[in-house]
């Protein structure tokens, strides 16, 4: 049986200066390619949908390069690397979600929205509130997601500056949440879609050059590869059996179980998924960029399943945590050994370039959510519910028998150039807001982060899409409540889980006011979700319009005036 390779450490010395010119080479060229693209457009198509002019394979490429983000590519193999089967199931969770947006979700969205997910909504419920609950809680679901892809950024930056400072992961968040709102002001939807694919590129070419190196390190047997994992685990062999962090007790089993449902659902309420499928002219590109996607995440995390062991059985639990306590370094540790070792130049080049694939997927991902926020908020929540609905040209002219034409005070609708505009301010605000949240939340795993804005997302988003798509008599009221009776519970019962005290590893270690005993409320919020929305509907004083279900109907299985 092969012997580990000692415990590595972080480049030192004149090797940073390698990693360091790597970084800045991806920075270089992803500004680069803002810039270019920024120049193309400024109208409102553009900005949120890119000019709708993406080929499936492109969008395929850009969905996962959303997806696929510092969560995948450092959180779940880290987890795999502490805590072994149990880290594989949020790889299972998070692939299986995509059948549900294949199914359910991308050609339906495609044809009846236009932006946002409100605007599937608006079409069959035309209520100004119904639009500022949807915008709101895409907001909400985006800061989360945000939090959790700046503090991967603050742990890599720590790593390959040899340091486990909160100084260095401070500035590196501060700097990563300042380049997402220049991708965003300056370059929109397209600029950032093409920043994903070429970070989707990257991402999948480095996974699969470190998945060849393992295995040609192991001679290609993957059982001796699971054995020296199970080895130098800390934990024998129940490293390769199902409880070693979900199995302690039966509220850590419910806790996975609340865990799984938000990974499986979640990712058809992700604004940033959902946002992209505006980016395709039809609903059967859409379909056909959800395959390319399903292909290119499930290849990916097999490999992330192999990388996660690798790290485990040539790097070792114990430095993988010492490294940072949640595991987020355990892939770029990983490239080190494979490259040689500490103090090789195999091993420094290797160690370099993963880093910078890494920070390529953090960069491009905070830009998609970005985006998505402030889309959410400049499209829905100020230009629809606040101001009404845009317009094109200049004045909007009265019409007959109005409130304006009877001289009753109205609110201006808003222009694409105002709108286009208030995002980009948004982005910058939200930009912020993201940035003072993920310097309490720099010791959590990335993984864990995302599953906790998967769990808001299924509670909020999701059961109202369902409900707007496929029922008859859902109504405005069933829509309101339902964001709010999923966002609300999700949120306060995050506030008051483990996640935030209580424990070790939670936000505000020293204080202990959590009630809740779950760190994931998926499993009491996302029923609560749907449970507000069938009351609200059945309590609603006004019935549904049959005649705009039957426009939504028929607009999303046809495409028939579909934007």
């Amino acid at each position: 049986m092969r012997a580990a390779t000692p415990p590595p450490v972080a480049p030192t010395g004149d090797h940073h200066d390698l990693a360091i010119a790597l970084f800045a080479v991806i920075v270089l060229v992803t500004l680069a390619i803002t810039v270019w693209v920024g120049r193309r457009g400024s109208a409102a198509e553009d900005f949120y949908a890119g000019g709708r002019d993406f080929t499936p394979l492109q969008n395929g490429f850009a969905l996962s390069g959303d997806y696929l983000s510092a969560a995948s590519f450092l959180g779940v193999a880290g987890l795999i690397a502490l805590y072994g089967y149990d880290g594989v199931l949020y790889s299972i969770g998070f692939l299986v979600a995509w059948l549900v947006v294949l199914m359910l979700v991308a050609e339906l969205v495609r044809n009846a929205g236009r932006y946002t997910l409100a605007d599937v909504l608006a079409l069959r419920l035309r209520r100004r509130k119904v639009r500022a609950a949807a915008g709101g809680a895409s907001v909400v679901v985006t800061l989360f997601y945000l939090v959790a892809q700046m503090v991967g950024a603050g742990s890599l930056v720590a790593l390959l500056l040899g340091t486990n400072s909160s100084g260095a992961r401070t500035w590196t968040i501060v700097a990563v949440g300042g380049l997402m709102i220049v991708y965003v002001t300056v370059g929109g939807m397209r600029a950032t879609t093409w920043i994903q694919i070429v970070k989707a590129v990257l991402l999948v070419a480095g996974s699969v050059l470190l998945t060849v190196l393992l295995m040609v390190r192991f001679h290609g047997d993957v059982a001796e590869l699971m054995r020296q994992a199970a080895q130098h685990s800390g934990a024998g062999r129940r490293y390769l059996e199902p409880g070693l962090k979900y199995g302690a007790s039966g509220t850590s089993r419910l806790d996975f179980f609340s865990l799984g449902l938000a990974l499986v659902l979640g990712t058809a309420g992700l604004p940033h998924i959902l946002s992209r499928f505006y980016t395709v002219p039809t609903a059967r590109a859409a379909r056909r960029s959800t395959m390319w996607a399903i292909g290119l995440v499930g290849g990916f995390y097999l490999m992330a399943i192999a990388l996660g062991l690798g790290a485990t059985a040539l790097v070792g639990s114990a430095e993988v945590r010492h490294a940072n306590p949640a595991g987020n370094t355990a892939v770029p540790l990983l490239a080190l050994v494979l490259g040689g070792g500490n103090g090789s130049t195999g091993g420094v080049v290797l160690f370099a370039l993963i880093s910078a694939i890494a920070f390529a997927t953090i960069l491009a991902v905070v830009a998609g959510l970005t985006l998505a926020s402030s889309a959410a908020f400049a499209h829905d929540i100020w230009a629809g519910a606040w101001r009404g609905r845009p317009r094109r040209g200049g004045r909007r002219a009265a019409v007959p028998g109005s409130r304006r034409a009877r001289g009753e005070h109205a609110r201006e609708a808003a222009t694409e150039r105002e709108e286009v505009g208030v995002a980009r301010i948004a982005a910058v605000v939200i930009g912020a807001v993201a940035i003072a949240l993920s310097l309490f939340a720099q010791q959590m795993n990335v993984a864990f982060l995302v599953g906790l804005a998967f769990a808001v997302a299924a509670s909020a988003n999701l059961p109202v899409l369902l409900y707007s798509l496929f029922w008859r008599r859902f109504t405005a009221r069933g829509a309101v409540w339902s964001v709010y009776g999923g966002l609300v519970p999700a949120v306060l019962l995050v506030a008051f889980s483990p996640v935030v005290s209580g424990s070790k590893a939670a936000l505000f270690p020293g204080m202990d006011f959590h009630w809740f005993p779950l760190e994931n409320p998926g499993i009491v919020s996302i029923p609560l979700g749907f449970l507000a929305g069938w009351l609200g509907t059945l309590t609603s004083p006004e019935p549904a319009d049959a005649d705009r279900y039957a426009e939504l109907e028929v607009r999303s299985l046809t495409g028939a005036g579909a934007a």
